[in-house]
């Protein structure tokens, strides 16, 4: 028997068992029970490893007198679960707290995301040709000296039982690859990288060509080993998909995570005031097609929902959780994630995207006389004041309305709350980007949006 197959058949013993002991208790308890199929697969220059592997546990909360308990196994039984549901209620009990919690209508649903090749039907030999291709692809340059290409597949599933009632099911599937390749070139030294992924199982390949996802790497390798460097200064920019989306990720989106924001983020207490252009909204969506933030309950049992972080520059909403709703007096987002059963979910973004609107991408580069076109990133930090430094891995001038030159070691900074407001153009167009994103924890988010023209973008040097 599959160890989810037997999740399901003991869901209605760990609801008893919740029900018994939080009546007991006086407690609002939840338990999280997660199996996990994977298979990684890592090449590089030297080495070829391949590991699949197995993992199942179960999460278990209580919340007393104002505060939690969290106690976690890798044992899926009844006597097991009872003991960590007892100890987690004995923590949250010796903790004490003012906090509140949001409760929720009792409900049961099974979700099974849609998958159109499920990974584990696929050898794993073909699995591994698919890497090795890509790799001899990527390595065919002289000025490539190493690279690391790491592919997951990852079945996912998750039960959800807690004592108001919520008794929640959903199989998932994540397909994640990572491409980096490091080069030297006339003494100059740097490295580029591409990420690609689907939650429609082994489908990563026929969606993008080895061929196309090697040119990609390849090309911005070149760009940061031949450009020429930026001149310092502030610039109209025109950001492409992937920078908007990691802007909007990474710049702002921490910044609305609602107790990020409630320890000091610039966006505090800025519910209802106007912060962008016109032209900005920015949502945090649960339901984008293969996105990899997709879900339908969080790790808390709320039903997920698009929560409107800003909306035509307007400040509207903070991802919340079961707490910070309570403590805020707002609707549930359903924002609280966990990387696995060992852990607690805390408040993290799933889709975070900028919507577009109806601009042309030739409309937003025409009018520029001396400017950039920045089409991806290559990491930088974001503060809680909202100022921010991001890498650019791939830039190119623009000169008299035309792209011209590539451009290395390129970086922006200024204030997110400047740029917002100095949006000009918004484009029709949208994609998204595929990633994992840390905050002590790490979870599978996507990022996106359309093409952005910025104005009075302060550009210089990347600083590693």
């Amino acid at each position: 028997m599959l160890p989810e197959e037997k999740m399901f058949q003991d869901i209605d013993k760990i609801k008893r068992l919740v029900e018994e002991i939080s009546n007991r208790e006086k407690a609002f308890i939840d338990v999280r029970i997660e199996t996990y199929w994977t298979v990684e697969i890592s090449k590089t220059l030297q080495d070829l490893r391949v590991v699949e592997g197995k993992d199942q546990g179960a999460a278990v909360r209580a919340f007393v007198n104002g505060a939690w308990g969290f106690s976690s196994t890798q044992d899926i039984n009844v006597d097991s679960l009872r003991r960590c549901i007892e100890n987690a209620v004995k923590i949250a009990r010796s903790r004490g707290g003012d906090l509140k919690i949001i409760e929720l209508d009792p409900l049961e649903d099974h979700v099974k995301f849609p998958v159109k090749v499920p990974p584990e039907s696929v050898d794993i030999e073909l699995k591994v040709r698919d890497v090795e291709h890509l790799s001899s692809l990527i390595a065919s340059k002289d000025y490539v000296k190493s690279y690391v290409i790491r592919y997951i597949d990852l079945k996912l599933t998750k039960a959800y039982v807690s004592s108001d009632g919520r008794e929640l099911i959903q199989e998932m599937y994540y397909s994640y690859l990572r491409s980096l390749a490091t080069g030297r070139e006339r003494g100059i030294e740097s490295m580029a990288h591409d990420v690609k992924g689907s939650r429609d199982g082994y489908t990563i390949w026929s969606r993008w060509s080895h061929e196309k996802i090697a040119e990609t790497v390849l090309r911005r390798l070149e760009g940061q080993l031949r450009g020429k460097s930026p001149e310092p200064g502030r610039f109209t920019v025109v950001m492409a998909p992937d920078v908007v989306g990691v802007f909007v990720h990474e710049v702002f989106g921490h910044l609305a995570e609602a107790d990020i924001t409630m320890s000091g983020s610039v966006v505090k207490d800025k519910k209802n005031v106007k912060i962008g252009s016109d032209l900005v909204t920015i949502v945090d969506d649960c339901e984008l097609e293969n996105g990899f933030g997709t879900i339908r309950y969080d790790d808390e049992g709320v039903r997920a929902r698009r929560a409107t972080l800003v909306e035509n520059g307007v400040f509207r909403e903070l991802m919340v959780d079961r707490t910070y709703a309570a403590l805020l007096e707002q609707d549930p987002t359903g924002n609280a994630r966990a990387e696995s059963f060992r852990v607690q979910p805390l408040i993290r973004m799933r889709n975070t995207i900028m919507l577009p609107k109806d601009a042309k991408v030739e409309e937003m580069i025409r009018d520029i006389d001396k400017g950039y076109y920045l089409v991806s990133v290559r990491g930088g930090e974001a503060n809680l004041d909202g100022t921010f430094q991001v890498g650019i891995s791939e830039a190119y001038e623009i000169v008299n309305g035309e792209i011209g030159s590539p451009v290395r070691n390129m970086s922006i900074s200024g204030n997110v709350l400047d740029i917002l407001s100095n949006v000009e153009l918004v484009g029709k167009d949208f994609d998204i980007e595929y990633g994992m994103c840390g905050k002590g924890q790490l979870v599978y988010v996507s990022t996106g949006g359309p093409h952005v023209k910025v104005r009075g973008v302060q550009v210089g040097g990347f600083l590693s």
